[in-house]
Parts: C-alpha cells; sequence; structure tokens
C-alpha cells in the first residue's frame, strides 16, 4: 500500500465565513478527524503547504487573475473583510489564507509528479467558480486552473486534464483553461443549478471540454453510465500526464446545497475508475457541506487510491 500525501494547515480553519455559511471551517475539522480515525491512517504523509513567501505564489495568481481583484480581495481583507457576492464571504485572514491554498494546490503537483503517487489537497476556500476577473460562489481564487498551469511549466507534463465531480459547474475553471489546447476541462454537474453554466454545447476552443449537465435527482447508476460511456473516453483520448480532480463532495443525497443522490462509496468508484486514466492523479477539496457525507466521501476516494 503507497502512501498518499494529505497536504493541510490548520491556517486554512482562519478563512471566517460565518458559523452560519455553509462553507466553514468546520468542514475541515470534520474531515481532518475522519481521516485520523481510518485503519489505513499510518498510510498519510500528512504535509503541510509551502510559505507564500518561499514561492512565486503572487506571480502565478496574477497569470490566472486580474490584477485588479487580486488588489481590491487584499484591500477588502486588509480593511476588515466583507462580502464579494451574496455568497462569497471575506475575513481579515482570507486573502492570506486563500494565496496558502493556492500555494499547497502548486505542492499537490509537485509531489504527484516527482513521486507518482497521489495527494489530496485539503484545503479552503474553494475555488473553481472564481473567474478571471472576480470571486463568487464561495470561491476566491480557482485553485485548480493556478495548478494545471503550473503543472505545464514542469518537466515531464505537457498535457493537463482536470475532472470536477463538485455538483456546480466549475465555471471558473472552465473558463480559465478553454483556450488552451494543452488543458482538458472535464464537468459532471447538476442542471438547473448555480451557477446555471456548463451546457453541454460548451465544448472549449479546441474540444477541449466535456459538460455533462445531470438532472435533479440523478443517481449512481447514471453517473456511472457517464462515466463509462463519456467521462473515461474523453480522458483517455487526451492522455493526461497529470490529472487534477476538483473534488467537490455536494452531489451526496446528504448535501443541503443540491439535489443529486450519490452516496460516500460512489467517488471511491469514481477513483478507481479515474486510475484507468492516470496514476498520476491530484484531488483538491471543493464543495461538499454536510460534514458526516463530506467526510465519508473523503475517505472513500483515498481508499480507492490506496487499494484499501
Amino acid at each position: 500500500m503507497a502512501d498518499f500525501a494529505i497536504i493541510y494547515s490548520p491556517d486554512f480553519l482562519s478563512h471566517d465565513t460565518g458559523h452560519f455559511h455553509p462553507e466553514n471551517a468546520g468542514r475541515l475539522k470534520a474531515v481532518v478527524a475522519a481521516l485520523e480515525q481510518t485503519t489505513w491512517a499510518n498510510h498519510l504523509d500528512w504535509r503541510s503547504p509551502t510559505p507564500v513567501n518561499q514561492r512565486n505564489v503572487d506571480t502565478l495568481i496574477a497569470q490566472i487573475h486580474n490584477p485588479r481583484y487580486i488588489t481590491a480581495l487584499r484591500e477588502l481583507a486588509h480593511s476588515g473583510g466583507g462580502q464579494i457576492d451574496g455568497d462569497t464571504v471575506v475575513s481579515t485572514d482570507s486573502y492570506a489564507v486563500a494565496r496558502l491554498a493556492v500555494s499547497a494546490w502548486l505542492d499537490g503537483v509537485d509531489y504527484v509528479r516527482s513521486t507518482g503517487h497521489s495527494a489530496f489537497v485539503l484545503a479552503r476556500p474553494p475555488g473553481h467558480h472564481a473567474v478571471r476577473d472576480r470571486g463568487m460562489g464561495f470561491c476566491l481564487f480557482c485553485n485548480a486552473a493556478i495548478a494545471a498551469y503550473y503543472a505545464l511549466e514542469q518537466p515531464g507534463i505537457a498535457r493537463v486534464a482536470i475532472l470536477d465531480w463538485d455538483v456546480h459547474h466549475g465555471n471558473g475553471t472552465q473558463a480559465l483553461v478553454e483556450q488552451n489546447a494543452a488543458i482538458a476541462y472535464c464537468s459532471l454537474h447538476q442542471l438547473p443549478a448555480y451557477p446555471g453554466t456548463g451546457h453541454s454545447s460548451e465544448t472549449g476552443f479546441h474540444g477541449n471540454v466535456l459538460n455533462l449537465p445531470m438532472p435533479p435527482g440523478s443517481a449512481s447508476g447514471d453517473y456511472e453510465d457517464q462515466f463509462e460511456q463519456k467521462v473515461i473516453p474523453f480522458l483517455k483520448a487526451f492522455a493526461p500526464d497529470l490529472l487534477i480532480v476538483s473534488a467537490g463532495y455536494d452531489a451526496n443525497a446528504a448535501d443541503p446545497l443540491a439535489n443529486i443522490n450519490l452516496h460516500p462509496q460512489d467517488y471511491g468508484a469514481f477513483t478507481q475508475q479515474c486510475l484507468g486514466v492516470t496514476d498520476k492523479i491530484l484531488f483538491g477539496l471543493e464543495g461538499g457541506y454536510d460534514y458526516e457525507a463530506l467526510s465519508q466521501s473523503v475517505l472513500a476516494t483515498i481508499a480507492a487510491r490506496l487499494g484499501g
């Protein structure tokens, strides 16, 4: 059983969205507690993210996001915080935490590329809704897109695929990568649902985008069919050197923010399917707002990669 890296910092708890906000620090606390109690906990390699002053995090963020937005976000945090929109909260520490989250995703790329093993970036805030000019949908910086562009700068990585199984379409990720032929993006998501994007007609500038809208009420069998018939063939045809999974777990039946009827063990099955594409998989947390379903889904994901 190979080791599996968990990239995590207690600093990620300092992004304070308020006790009643769905995307709160309790999500990470629940996952950490569950991971520490598994029978295979000794195979988890807990790693702290590289401090942002030790790598060019800000340069990489500025390659993806508008510098004016970055400045506005920093100033909002430094002035005591506020809200970008009705869903997206910024606290005093949020700017620093979001930069550290980006660093953690970059560490994940480095770990997977250098070891051939997998890593899970257990960070917040999530990122896949953040577009070039603003944060939205609980997201501040588009972690997956930044990680993908960073990966393409590394030796041995010429093609990166992003699989987004969060229940909401990653509008930010798609918008930021769809013009790059070296990055493929595939998303399964509930539609209609927030943010209203991700129609099957959206195929990218190079046929490098596959959107698979799922109607409310979709269940395990519906997702299994899509994986077998569309997701895996699309990813295999692209033949990525690295697969990044935007691992949101809000498609669980127990989740309060959507209407898809998956269960934690389904994410283990998805992971097994992905291993048929490549062993080099980086998982990074996106959504998932029921603590128990979230925790058990992360465990199922990692257990499948460990072969447990």
